[in-house]
């Protein structure tokens, strides 16, 4: 089969597509033959060996597929044919993958696979922060930094589903249009962001930051904070980790959360199956749209790297594997 190998820690430009042998089913993982593939940030820092998970070289990127189930394990719900998202971990970029059980999500039948592909690394993050740790409640103001990129317009839609007002920040006119595509009701420009959020909410301020993107952004995200404002920390995709003084924290009754999705749902088993089905309604209802900013063919995956490595991407990538 075809699949996307990193063989030098050199960048986009270092993948190539490689025959290599297909995987073999262990008896708690679901072989898929793959359709769609979400390419995601963390993939690109995997080419850099900037990720904090280091296979040894050479390795197969990627994390998430939509596909056809091939074979699955004993008992299982899912049986041969069967329409599916999955979260693999690793060796997503290929034809076909084996990937846990657990991990491996029906696909409603109004979703597409590319489509499917977007949805296990960005909407169940956008889950995960949204209500287990920003705890959000219907009626609330949602500022989203970098909302035009795959997680923001994921947390956009959801937010807005879930019955929030959501301000998008964004750093171009053509990234605000997207912005309110996905379900943004303000979209305004990264520069001087800060005083226009205090003027749309009157002075208040908003009750929830998620921030995948850091940076020089960070500190007037925690300015745009009404009193007892949860500030989320999904990522940090502007390259600079930034540092908070925690007196800004004391004085305003403000917090600063962490989101690790990853790392949370892997050890508690079935997690992902119950996030699943409270998305579940959402998507077939058409709330939950994941924008697709680019398809390619999976043998362009160095392309589809270097859109997301040099901040050209608007929505999601993705690639395909006919």
């Amino acid at each position: 089969m075809r699949a996307v190998q990193v063989l030098r820690l050199d960048g986009p430009s270092a993948v190539e597509v490689r025959e290599v042998p297909e995987p073999r089913r262990q008896p708690d993982q679901v072989l898929v033959d793959v359709k769609a593939v979400g390419v995601n940030f963390p993939d690109v820092l995997q080419t850099k060996g900037l990720y904090q998970y280091k296979p040894d070289l050479p390795f197969t990127l990627g994390s998430e597929v939509a596909g056809v189930v091939r074979e699955a394990p004993e008992g299982s719900p899912l049986q041969p044919g069967d329409r599916v998202a999955a979260f693999t971990s690793t060796g997503a970029f290929a034809e076909v993958v084996a990937a846990p059980a657990d991990g491996v999500l029906p696909l409603p039948d109004e979703i597409g696979f590319p489509a499917g592909a977007c949805l296990p690394m960005n909407y169940l993050t956008a889950h995960f922060a949204l209500l287990v740790r920003g705890h959000l409640r219907s009626g609330q103001t949602v500022l989203v930094q970098g909302a035009a990129g795959g997680v923001g317009t994921a947390v956009t839609q959801l937010a807005a589903a879930l019955g929030a007002r959501v301000v998008a920040v964004v750093s171009t006119e053509e990234k605000a249009e997207v912005a309110r595509a996905a379900g943004a009701h303000e979209a305004v420009l990264a520069d001087g962001f800060k005083d226009t959020v205090r003027g749309l909410t009157g002075g208040a301020g908003v009750d929830l930051v998620v921030d995948p993107v850091g940076g020089d952004r960070f500190t007037d995200s925690l300015r745009c904070l009404a009193p007892e404002g949860r500030l989320l920390v999904v990522g940090f995709t502007a390259g600079e980790i930034p540092t908070v003084k925690v007196n800004r924290l004391l004085l305003n009754n403000i917090d600063v959360v962490g989101v690790g999705w990853g790392a949370y749902a892997t050890a508690r088993p079935g997690y992902l199956q119950e996030q699943w089905a409270e998305l579940e309604p959402h998507l077939r209802s058409g709330a939950l749209d994941p924008v697709i900013g680019t398809t390619l063919p999976l043998d362009r995956a160095a392309d589809a790297l270097a859109i997301i490595d040099e901040r050209r991407v608007t929505g999601k990538v993705v690639l395909e594997t006919a």
